[in-house]
């Protein structure tokens, strides 16, 4: 058990000792589930070949497309349907209380959509967003796979929800993600195992987190920054466009949406000074990595072993980061301009989620008022982070 930033990064780049395929490692439990030809599984020539193919599905442009839902209009789309977030902006401008956590997951789910070719109506959304979660939330620690029933049950809920893929890759239509896929080169099965991995490791942490990230910045009293306005009594040493980039950042290292990581021995070496053996199972506390650095705090300087360790290192930095990204960027997008307005975004009611691979709220209600300040947690001196 790794729970050192540094060590982990050693253990991270240095893949000719510690691989993803392996006893104990992501292979064991993704290749029943989604075939040997997947990112999450593969190591040295064929996954950075897999990779540099992938590359263009996460250009910005492409991500970009993908989270506004450009591109997908022949597939069946409502051009004039209102999207997630401008009806939260809507319903927020006009007083109502809005779950932050069902809009996130509403956008979420839309973007999954685009990735298997579906036009995102309510009830495809809510069957992906399910989907995806049900096989995440089948996974545990201290087990090294799943077992014959799960694997069997996450095939087939994985198979319905990229059937969709699957036809459009045969279309060859390159308005989809599977389309495109296809005219970059990438066999069916590669495509189809790329799909699932992207609809199951990026659903959750993209729900998870950007609740996680308002509640925080509003219990520190980052809201107005982290939305563009300047607080009274605030301070910064960064500004603008920087400061929200390390706001967000920082919620990502307090939050770690990957909070553990898996790495199988391939040769004996020395881990931290602990001897380890090829065919040992290493775990990086991943949270326990980046927690370490301290509490919430923005104005802090990076530690370089720490920073973006949340989605890897090396060869295996997480290839989906920039659509992550993307879709963080266009919830709080949508909400800086009710902030440049004067009207404070509050944070109200929040309730966990259960059952679930990476720790989020079921629900997490937004208001908005008119006056400036501290969240309320901060406010009264309950001396402790709600939002974490």
């Amino acid at each position: 058990m790794v729970n050192d930033a540094a060590i982990a990064r050693e253990v991270l780049l240095d893949v000719g000792r510690f691989s993803k395929v392996g006893p104990g490692a992501p292979s064991d439990l993704w290749t029943p589930i989604l075939g040997p030809s997947v990112l999450l599984n593969m190591e040295g020539a064929e996954h950075a070949a897999l990779r540099r193919a992938l590359g263009p599905i996460f250009s910005p442009r492409a991500v970009r497309e993908l989270v506004e839902g450009r591109g997908r209009e022949r597939a069946g789309r409502d051009p004039d349907a209102t999207s997630p977030l401008a009806a939260m902006v809507a319903r927020l401008d006009a007083g109502e209380t809005v779950d932050l956590a069902r809009v996130v997951a509403a956008q979420a789910g839309s973007v999954i959509c685009g990735l298997v070719g579906l036009p995102p109506t309510d009830a495809a959304v809510r069957t992906s967003i399910a989907a995806a979660q049900v096989v995440t939330g089948m996974v545990r620690l201290h087990r090294r796979r799943l077992t014959t029933s799960q694997v069997a049950y996450a095939r087939r809920v994985l198979g319905e929800l990229t059937a969709p893929a699957r036809d459009a890759y045969r279309a060859g239509d390159e308005s989809t993600v599977p389309g495109r896929m296809r005219g970059l080169g990438l066999s069916e099965r590669e495509a189809m195992g790329a799909v699932g991995a992207f609809v199951l490791t990026g659903t959750e942490t993209v729900q998870s987190f950007v609740p996680r990230l308002l509640a925080i910045a509003y219990d520190t009293g980052w809201t107005g920054r982290l939305l563009g306005v300047e607080e009274a009594g605030s301070r910064s040493e960064v500004s603008g466009d920087d400061l929200r980039r390390r706001v967000v950042e920082e919620a990502l290292r307090v939050t770690v949406p990957t909070p553990a990581m898996l790495r199988s021995v391939r040769a004996d070496a020395v881990v931290g000074g602990e001897r380890v053996s090829a065919g040992d199972r290493v775990v990086i506390a991943t949270v326990n990595c980046c927690r370490a650095a301290g509490a919430f705090d923005p104005d802090r300087p990076v530690d370089p072993d720490v920073r973006h360790l949340w989605f890897g290192a090396g060869p295996h930095f997480c290839l989906g980061m920039p659509l992550a990204m993307a879709q963080v960027e266009a919830v709080l997008d949508a909400l800086t301009p009710l902030a440049a307005t004067g009207r404070r975004v509050v944070v109200g009611r929040r309730r966990p989620a259960r059952g679930v691979l990476v720790p989020g709220y079921r629900g997490l209600e937004l208001t908005l008022d008119g006056g400036h300040g501290r969240g309320r947690a901060v406010e009264h001196g309950q001396g402790r982070i709600v939002g974490l």
